[in-house]
């Protein structure tokens, strides 16, 4: 069985962004705070990946987008992504949050 390291970052991505938000309650937070979080753990993270990711989260009504006029993104946990990152929740395939051990 090979793994696909794409996948596999794709989906850590996804957690930590979820992570990241749940953090930022209750008032969110920017896309560049998300950016410059994603770095610590991905050197070379860029802002399409962030924004595509976030993209990917709203589609599935983890995470609510202000997209401003200017450019700017906002993202704010759901009700559902709040759930998903206190373990309230099972978590579909697609996003790579460990597996509870307490």
């Amino acid at each position: 069985m090979s793994v696909d390291p794409a996948k596999t970052r794709r989906e850590h991505v996804r957690w930590l962004l979820i992570l990241t938000l749940y953090n930022a309650r209750p008032v969110g937070c920017c896309e560049e705070v998300a950016l410059a979080t994603l770095q610590g753990m991905y050197p070379d993270a860029t802002q399409l990946e962030v924004r595509r990711e976030l993209d990917y989260l709203a589609d599935r009504k983890l995470v609510s987008l202000r997209k401003e006029p200017s450019g700017r993104w906002f993202g704010d946990l759901t009700r559902y992504g709040v759930d998903l990152a206190e373990y309230t929740i099972d978590c579909e395939p697609g996003i790579a949050r460990p597996a509870k051990y307490w």
